[in-house]
């Protein structure tokens, strides 16, 4: 799939306060998604304001020297164009989400047989997230649920565990021992509690049903959340933004 590799243009995105929905300042947060980064091999490209561009990866991270270092090629005129350049931002994406930081005090470092391109670490970093299409898997803990009536038999209630969430989107898990729901189905006034301070209404239809492992005992139905009120959709996607950071701060323990 394609991936934007220019920086995103921060004036454009308005008052400071906007702009620092997407800023990453914590010190341990910042160097794990750069760790990321480097382990995973990702494409970093280079942006200088002068309109060069090279694509590297994230060779070295020095931090007790507080330096960053991207493989580079010696013949290469860009990199050169990169240290010169008044200014340059490097852009690289984790799975859906966009990176974004300066890269400052640049220096081509010659070895014996090949060279980096060193730059200070930085000191806070851009997420701009695909908010449309990213979706989380839930905390187990949280232990989320949709509720709402059998669409084929009003007099049942279901409550079904969240096995993960989207602004556009849930899946839920379906124990075999029920009435099964049917691709297609509208389900109308669904209440989504996804913790104890976030409770969602809207309308979910049904477009999957899918197996999962046979010990489970059930299936995956796949739906699509419609006519969330505005605030609704603005807790949703606090509470996506939270998920997405706590698995972080987890995987890191």
């Amino acid at each position: 799939m394609y991936s934007d590799t220019r920086p995103a243009d921060l004036d454009a995105l308005g008052s400071p306060g906007a702009i620092d929905a997407f800023r990453v300042r914590d010190t341990v947060e910042v160097r794990a998604l750069l760790k990321s980064l480097m382990d995973r091999g990702i494409t970093i490209n280079l942006n200088g304001s002068d309109g060069s561009s090279y694509a590297t990866s994230l060779w070295a991270i020095d931090t007790e020297h507080g330096r960053l270092a991207f493989t580079a090629d010696l013949m290469a005129p860009e990199v050169y164009r990169l240290v010169e350049a008044d200014e340059a931002v490097a852009v690289g994406y984790l799975d859906q989400v966009k990176l974004q930081f300066d890269v400052v005090d640049r220096m081509v470092v010659h070895g014996r047989s090949s060279c980096v391109l060193q730059a200070a670490l930085p000191r806070e970093l851009f997420r701009f997230q695909r908010r449309g299409t990213y979706r989380v898997r839930t905390l187990e803990r949280s232990a989320p649920t949709a509720r709402f009536r059998h669409p084929a038999i009003p007099e049942m209630t279901l409550e079904l565990r969240l096995l993960d969430v989207s602004v556009g989107g849930c899946a839920l898990f379906m124990p075999c021992d029920l009435p099964m729901v049917e691709p297609g189905v509208q389900i109308n006034d669904a209440v989504i509690e996804l913790d104890a301070g976030t409770l969602l209404r809207g309308t979910l239809v049904v477009h999957h049903v899918t197996a999962i492992q046979p010990e489970s005992r059930g299936v995956r139905l796949g739906c699509e959340l419609m006519h969330l009120p505005p605030e609704d959709t603005r807790a949703l996607q606090r509470y996506i933004d939270q998920t997405q950071k706590r698995r972080r701060m987890l995987q890191l323990d």
